[in-house]
């Protein structure tokens, strides 16, 4: 039986940090938020609100708050295999994947496989060409990006926690200085593919700023976010970074895709602000009854960012089967219709949380003898096809699973049957590499 928030809360241990809760928590609703808003829907297909109303854009500098998900992430992983590797498992790698993974891929793996059944019938009835359903099958995948992503940090974390226990914050200035050379062969000597290490580096230095708040090492949060604002200001005035924080349609320089030293800056400025508001943070979370929140949402916060989109895009389809008028994004009628559409995609997604959010409960313990010595190369195998996969889905969407439509990644084609397979193998690979008994590790 799986226990309730109340019951959760209630046997939180007087040592956690339940800032970092809060933290995980509103940074998916904050990327939920901002997604529902800046989805320009009409009659012609879907577009960006950002790109439509280019002075919006500096929005982003508040909302495109990814770099504090990671950044928490780099605290939870820090504890979690210092945890384990305390109670010497056998693997104590493949052991640290299986239990970082398993809340993360289930729900994300019952998510892609309910799509790709939904697209493959849309697309055998002959429906899949539509402006707005060809649309939606590219769009719906696209945030997995950040499922691979992570799943890359997670595989990184024991060597780079090492590197951090022995050099700190060199370990990070490291990791920063490279992203910056990274940018200067790209934009100043044009050095081709250069800029896809950005990927690994800047996200990896975002969440390297995790492991020094796991020691408390972010002695000087101000500081730490008057520098990278300062310097997010001056490498988009100067520099050849563009004004958002997010990817728009038709850009020659994204600061996204691939990440840019002014999104590390930007990931920098928003960490220091962040932990400047620990303290008032720690003592509201006190209250009994704001902490049972923080844990209710804290278990169902994956399985709300994975359908998300769906019930957003349900709800403009919903105005379209009731035959109602979708007006021109951006105009006044547009802006009338969004506290609407922003409560009904809310309602849609806690009915799509009350179907799905078993998979996103914690598995129960294995009990047994299996693992053994060489269950870290399996786990390694196993989450290098899990993150390749769920990136790759990220690219091709679900459009044209009948007519081989490929995406490239890392130089290869990849088609999305492909992609699926890849992460479901890994994610198999990975659930049988660890020791049966199993670790439930906190954070």
């Amino acid at each position: 039986m799986t226990a309730s928030a109340r019951d959760l809360a209630l046997a939180t241990p007087p040592g956690r940090d339940r800032y970092v809760d809060l933290l995980r928590v509103a940074s998916l609703g904050t990327v939920i938020g901002g997604h529902w808003l800046m989805a320009a829907v009409s009659s012609d297909g879907i577009g960006n609100l950002l790109a439509l109303v280019p002075a919006l854009q500096v929005l982003t500098w508040g909302l495109q708050v990814m770099p504090v998900f990671f950044f928490v992430g780099g605290f939870s992983h820090a504890l979690s295999y210092r945890s384990l590797a305390r109670r010497s498992e056998t693997s104590v790698y493949a052991a640290f994947l299986r239990a970082r993974l398993q809340r993360l891929l289930r729900p994300t793996l019952v998510f892609v496989l309910v799509w790709a059944a939904a697209a493959l019938a849309v697309q055998l009835a002959g429906h899949g060409d539509g402006r707005l359903t060809g649309a939606a099958l590219r769009l719906v995948t696209q945030p997995l990006w950040f499922i691979g992503i992570y799943l890359a940090m997670v595989a990184f974390t024991p060597p780079l926690l090492k590197l951090h226990e022995r050099h700190g914050w060199a370990a990070f200035a490291a990791l920063a200085g490279a992203s910056a050379l990274v940018d200067v062969l790209r934009f100043t000597f044009g050095v081709p593919y250069v800029e896809f290490l950005n990927f690994a580096l800047v996200w990896l230095a975002v969440h390297q700023l995790g492991f020094l708040r796991a020691d408390g090492r972010i002695r000087r949060p101000a500081a730490l976010a008057a520098a990278g604002l300062a310097g997010a200001v001056l490498l988009v005035a100067y520099g050849p970074y563009p004004l958002s924080m997010v990817g728009m349609p038709g850009e020659k320089v994204s600061n996204m895709a691939p990440p840019t030293l002014a999104l590390l800056a930007h990931g920098m400025w928003l960490v220091g602000a962040v932990q400047l508001l620990a303290r008032p943070a720690t003592h509201w979370l006190a209250r009994p009854r704001v902490w049972r929140g923080v844990v209710a949402a804290n278990g169902v916060a994956m399985t709300a960012f994975l359908w998300h989109l769906t019930a957003m895009l349900g709800v403009y389809g919903a105005q379209l089967a009731l035959g109602l008028d979708l007006p021109a994004p951006a105009g006044s009628a547009w802006w009338a219709q969004v506290p609407v559409r922003i409560l009904a995609a809310t309602a849609l997604t806690a009915v799509f949380v009350t179907l799905f959010r078993r998979f996103e409960a914690p598995a129960a313990p294995r009990t047994g003898t299996a693992g053994g010595a060489g269950g870290g190369p399996v786990a390694a195998l196993g989450i290098t096809l899990c993150l390749l996969g769920i990136l790759g889905l990220s690219m091709t969407g679900l459009g044209g699973l009948l007519d081989g439509h490929s995406a490239t990644l890392i130089a290869f084609p990849v088609t999305a049957p492909v992609a699926i397979g890849m992460a479901l193998a890994g994610a198999l690979l990975v659930e049988r590499s660890a020791p049966a008994r199993s670790v439930r590790l906190g954070s």
